[in-house]
């Protein structure tokens, strides 16, 4: 068993079993999260990240399996645990009757901080997450990503050295949702050790030190994104033909290069596994067929996702 008390290690998991009935919600699942990093938890519906969440909050009892989080027991220290995490859900735990301010204040209040403790705390928090100028408007009339904001404040009203994101951009649209990716490099610029799951994979790749997939209850890969997208082939080439019609024939040209992608769609033909060395190459082999475009990249998370669940990037919750 893995020590419980290395100061290195904000959160450290250990064999994590789980069943809701017949289902097996999570199968073994171990990893560890470093002070101060970022790590985000990906994987298809149901395949475990939120009950993960829920074990490490001590919202939910594991089957088996130990858990700790900055050095204190999940199942023997639970009181000790929720004085040193912060989480926000996938749906904002608001009181759209309230104001901003009022809400923030409520929460300060729930966590025994005083009245001029709490209204101090409320305005800072406010004012750290541009919502100042809203202050006094009742939540209820709050757009999406200002809920989004407001929410994430609550839960720092008392703050904690690990921070907790449940899908936190589902349903903002782009602008909102790199406003909130802006808050969360500001709080692990603070310190702060961050876990979150998203169904964003663009959000894991801008966001995450370090990604865990997870899929069907099992941890099945876990690296830097640089990391999982090397093991997912390193470098693609890309290959746009100016006329259309000779897609087919690029494909054949490429052929020897591995098993070529034809993308009607985008006029392009990807062949994976190609490194820099193999590009004039490539471009020998097309015999002068014109080229309106050809590129060299690395691969997408979403494609890392697919080659590593099976399961399509579209709607990994």
């Amino acid at each position: 068993m893995r020590a419980a008390q290395d100061g290195t290690q904000a959160i450290q998991i250990e064999g994590l079993t789980h069943r809701f009935g017949d289902v097996l919600a999570l199968d073994e699942v171990s990893f560890d999260v470093s002070v101060g990093e970022v790590v985000g938890l990906l994987g298809p519906n149901g395949a475990g990240k939120t009950t993960t969440i829920n074990v490490l909050s001590t919202l939910l009892v594991p089957d088996s399996g130990r858990a700790w989080v900055a050095g204190h027991d999940v199942l023997a220290e639970p009181r000790a645990v929720r004085d040193v995490i912060s989480l926000t859900g996938q749906f904002a735990a608001l009181d759209d009757m309230l104001t901003g301010r009022e809400n923030l204040i409520l929460f300060g209040r729930l966590r025994s901080l005083s009245k001029a403790e709490a209204a101090a705390r409320a305005d800072d928090l406010l004012g750290r997450f541009d919502l100042a100028d809203a202050a006094s408007k009742r939540v209820g009339t709050y757009s999406g990503g200002m809920r989004r904001r407001l929410d994430l404040a609550a839960s720092l009203v008392v703050p904690a050295p690990v921070l907790f994101l449940d899908e936190p951009t589902t349903g903002l649209d782009p602008r909102s949702r790199a406003e909130l990716w802006t808050i969360v490099r500001e709080l692990r610029d603070d310190g702060l050790t961050i876990m979150l799951t998203t169904q964003y994979l663009e959000e894991a790749d801008q966001l995450a030190d370090r990604i865990v997939v997870i899929d069907h209850g099992r941890v099945v890969a876990e690296g830097t994104p640089a990391e999982l997208k090397d093991r997912a082939g390193g470098y693609a080439c890309v290959v746009v033909p100016v006329e259309l019609s000779r897609l087919d024939e690029c494909a054949a040209a490429l052929a020897s290069f591995g098993e070529p992608a034809v993308d009607r769609d985008t006029g392009s033909v990807t062949v994976a596994d190609a490194g820099p060395d193999a590009l004039a190459q490539i471009i020998a082999s097309l015999n002068g067929i014109e080229l309106a475009d050809i590129s060299l990249r690395r691969p997408t998370l979403d494609e890392v996702f697919l080659q590593l669940t099976g399961e399509s990037p579209e709607n990994p919750a």
